[in-house]
Order: C-alpha cells, then structure tokens, then sequence
C-alpha cells in the first residue's frame, strides 16, 4: 500500500484540474451545500452506530425513510436489509447507483467525538467491536444527499433514478443475496442501463479516481474444517491433532501460487482466521481455517481451490484419517474481477471534471489494478446489460495527507484499521461527485 500510494501521488501531482463553470456546476452547488449541515450529522448517527452485513436493519430503516421523504417508491428487507428507492421520471435510461451499508468487526481507535464503541454479539455466539473502517457511512450518506437533490431537481434529467443501499458488501454476499432473492423479479425493480457506485480512499479531499478497465480482483472466501480426534495434550499418540493438520496446510497453500501460478499472474492466498481449541493442555478435535483469495484469471481461481482441497486430503491421508473424517471446504462470500467500462466510466469522469473543482483526477494510465475486491458489479453481471463503473473519492484530511506524502510514509484513513477516518469536508465533496456523474449518465444516454 505505501509504494502504491507514493506511485500514484507522484505521478498525480501534476494531474491538477483547475475549478470549472460547468452546465451543473451552480445548482449542483447550491443544492448540495444548503443541505449538508443535515448530511454531516446523518454521517455521524451513522458512523457511531454501525452495523456488520445482513444486520444493518437500524441503517436499512434511516435509509428507506429519508428515501420516501423525497418522494421515491422503497423497496425493503430485499437480502433481509437491503433497500431500493426507485424514482420514475420521464423517458429515458433506467441509471442505478449503489451505496454498501454494513461495517467492520474492527474496535475504533480515533479521538472521534462521535467515535464508534459498539459492541455486537455474532451470529456464532462471539462478541467484538464494531466501527466504519471502510466508509460505507460515507457512501450510505453520499447516497442519501444525491438522492435528495435528483429528486428536486427532476427538470434536469429524464429517465429512472434506481437507489440501492446494499448489506454485507464485507462478506462479497450482498449484491449476489439481493438479485438472488428476486431483486428484479419478486421485489419489481427495473433492470438497469447503467449502474455507478463509489468507494472512499485514503487520498485527499479533492481527488477522484476514475478508472476503465479490470480495476479489482475477484475473490473467494472459504471456511475449511480439519477433523482429528482430540485428547489430553500430554498424549498426542492417542489423538490425531487438527492444529498441526491445519499448520501443515497453511504453509502448503502458499505453494500454491509461488509454484503453481504463472509469476506473471497476480493471486493471494491468504489464511486471515485460525481457530482451534480453548485450553493449554487439550488437543481439540477440529481446527478451522478462514481463507481467502484474490485472482484475475478463472483459471487461477479453479487451481488455487483445487490445490487447497489436495493439500487438505493429503494432509489427512497423512495422518490416516478416516475418509468420513476428511477436512471440509465450505464456500461463501465471492465475486469476480471489477471490470469497469470504457465509454461510461469516461462519460463519468467527463461529468465531474467539468462541473466541480477537482484537485486530481487519476485514471486507467496512473492508476493501476488492486488486489481489493468489491461485489458491486454482481448486481448486473447476470443481465443481458453489463455496463457499470465504480470510482473512488479521496477522505483524507488534504493536510494531514500531504504530511505523509513529504514524509514518505502510508497514507492516513487507510481502510480497515481502527484510526480510518473520514474528513467531514469528504462529506459535500462526495455528494457532489456522486451527483455530477448521475446527472452526467442521464445527460449523455438521454432516450
């Protein structure tokens, strides 16, 4: 992350886009900023109140109802928390702009005075911290503010505004659960021409990434169960330990890619949870492994799984383990490659840069591919239409951000850890990002 950020901001500082008078540029303006007092403090209700995928109901419930506040028809409980707000208007596209609601089970170690304490208990019986560490308040918020002004401002474009607030973007399951749980059919909500969503980075306020091309890696998440047989850890001879099984595995998947992916490609295995056992002096009978992976090629993908599952049974052929005791793989949360495209992705960033200042304005030449995954595409990749962008928006405090620049050091408000902080002036500029490109894809695709 430190080299990437140093790359991209060496290369960005001269990408300075100076303030513009565009089409939109006054009312956008105006109609964001009348109203952003409201949406900070919503941003704040938010960021002190998260909530892990699939339990967003509190979030779900703020959401459908400034929703049809504004006059939108909401659609709720879709996925269990999922929301759409469906706002009709005139011939035209039917554009979807999706925002992820749900949090981290990290524990919040900013001086916020609206910092998170939250403590959830899991649905496995385990209790842990919960904070935004990843900006989904500030998406669910930039969602809400752009949600408001399309609705005042209905002379401006015609067509179907579709809002979709997402559960468990974290999980890589919520865009698949939602379309699988008839999103489209059961719940009627209009297939989208385009859909555009936006993610924070921990760039300054005032930079925007927009990008075509393979921007993300798919992944995997898998749960594997090592099985042995357990006993008093003074005698191991009259057990089958599942903790060395699973030590044993963890050293062999990295084989996996440093031996059997070409060195061109780019693939991860990384083993992110062991659990196994609660006391010193017992062997457990099971050990579990939480693991994922990052790929850009299916056929990566299909090796790396199938490399996990020989390394698994031979381990246990090793440790003669009887076949109905064999490890099991149980998959979860997946998503393929980011892929977003050219035209749309460019009439987007066309839109912002010639109606609000922006600072810098990274693209597909700057700005390489990421190992991070997303699941946003995967609420139109099973469409006969698949033309979708997704964006990043800067967070960061522009002085503290260029601090860490001159020094050479990571960025602040990197995603995931407890001090992630998003600049409240993060809040209009959004907003208003997320605006322009709406108005942007109405404009050019007009019907």
């Amino acid at each position: 992350m430190k080299k990437l950020f140093l790359f991209i901001v060496g290369l960005a500082m001269s990408v300075v886009v100076s303030a513009q008078n565009g089409k939109y540029t006054a009312v956008v303006e105006k109609g964001i900023e009348k109203d952003n007092a409201y949406y900070v403090e919503i941003f704040k209700d938010f960021h002190q109140h998260p909530e892990l995928g699939f339990m967003e109901k509190r979030t779900a419930g703020i959401v459908a109802k400034e929703l049809k506040q504004y006059g939108y028809e909401v659609k709720t409980g879709i996925a269990k928390t999922g929301v759409v707000g469906i706002l009709k208007n005139g011939k035209g596209p039917v554009v979807m702009y999706r925002a992820d609601m749900d949090a981290n089970a990290v524990k919040e170690t900013t001086n916020l005075p609206y910092k998170s304490t939250k403590q959830v208990v899991k649905e496995d019986g385990t209790q842990t911290y919960v904070m935004h560490a990843c900006g989904h308040d500030a998406h669910t918020t930039w969602l809400l503010a752009a949600a408001k002004f399309m609705a005042e401002n209905k002379k401006l474009w015609k067509g179907t505004l579709v809002m979709v607030a997402q559960p468990a973007e974290e999980l890589i399951e919520g865009a698949e659960a939602m379309v699988q749980d008839g999103m489209y059919t059961k719940h009627n909500v209009p297939k989208p021409d385009y859909l555009f969503g936006m993610h924070t980075a921990p760039f300054s306020v005032g930079m925007v990434a927009a990008a075509s091309g393979v921007r993300m890696a798919g992944t995997d998440q898998i749960d594997v169960t090592f099985y042995g047989i357990g006993g008093h850890g003074s005698s191991p001879q009259f057990t089958k330990d599942p903790v060395v099984m699973a030590a044993a595995a963890i050293n062999g998947y990295q084989s996996i890619v440093s031996r059997g992916i070409d060195p061109k490609n780019s693939a991860v295995i990384t083993v992110g949870s062991v659990q196994a056992g609660e006391d010193n002096n017992v062997i457990p009978g099971t050990a579990l492994l939480k693991i994922n992976l990052r790929w850009f090629s299916e056929d990566d993908r299909k090796l790396m799984i199938e490399g996990i599952k020989r390394i698994n049974e031979g381990i246990a052929y090793s440790y003669n383990v009887d076949k109905d005791k064999y490890p099991t793989m149980v998959h979860k949360g997946w998503s393929y490659p980011l892929d977003n495209a050219s035209e749309l992705t460019q009439v987007i960033r066309e839109g912002i840069k010639s109606n609000m200042k922006i600072d810098m304005m990274l693209t597909e030449e700057l700005l390489p591919s990421v190992m991070g995954s997303e699941d946003f595409h995967h609420l139109v990749i099973h469409n006969e239409k698949k033309n979708y962008s997704y964006i990043n928006v800067g967070i960061a405090q522009p002085e503290r951000f260029m601090k860490s620049f001159k020094e050479r050091k990571a960025p602040p408000f990197n995603n995931h850890n407890g001090d992630f902080e998003v600049d409240l002036a993060a809040i209009p500029f959004g907003s208003k990002v997320a605006t322009h490109g709406l108005l942007a894809i109405f404009d050019r695709y007009k019907k």
